[in-house]
């Protein structure tokens, strides 16, 4: 992560443990790898040394947004799950909606990160919950200042891959009405 300088755009301390995150396409992540829009495109599944009795909050974000060379719109955020029982995303409170990889044509590669907190309880959480069919709230966001706000510490899990557009971005584009 300190290579493709995760640390210090997104986060302040490399996370212990890697989240395996494997996309139903059939690839996985796997430290800063490239994969494609269409690769990514549905919900993948995370996994990490969760313990049974503890919650969680899991998100990916996207802190190149529109591009790597000039990210005004850090981050933009794909997913945000909290309240996770266990390692059982699909049971967690869906505070955004996965959204897959999107990067605009010619901004070249995008990280898109994976990062695991684990929460302290059962937190209530105001965010405004934002479905995957309009991009409206998920720019501008910062995983750091959500982790201060609900005194989550640092990841205890992450990962990331890279993307860059490909033909799938459009029907992306189109489903988040731009």
């Amino acid at each position: 992560m300190e290579k493709h300088e995760v640390v210090p755009d997104v986060i302040d301390v490399t996370p212990t443990e890697i989240a395996e995150v494997k996309y139903p396409s059939g690839v996985t992540v796997d430290q800063g790898n490239e994969l494609t829009p269409t690769q990514v495109k549905d919900i993948p599944e995370v996994k990490w040394n969760a313990e049974s009795d503890s919650l969680y909050t899991v998100c990916m974000t996207d802190p190149d947004a529109p591009s790597r060379a000039s990210p005004k719109f850090r981050e933009w955020h794909h997913w945000l799950v909290g309240n996770v029982p266990g390692g059982d995303i699909s049971k967690g409170e869906v505070l955004s909606a996965y959204v897959g990889s999107g990067p605009p044509q010619g901004t070249g590669l995008h990280r898109y990160v994976f990062l695991v907190y684990k929460q302290t309880g059962k937190l209530e959480f105001d965010e405004k919950r934002l479905p995957n069919n309009s991009g409206d709230g998920r720019g501008c966001f910062s995983i750091k200042k959500f982790a201060e706000k609900y005194k989550l510490g640092n990841p205890v899990a992450g990962n990331f891959y890279q993307a860059q557009w490909d033909d799938y971005v459009p029907l992306l584009y189109k489903q988040l009405g731009c």
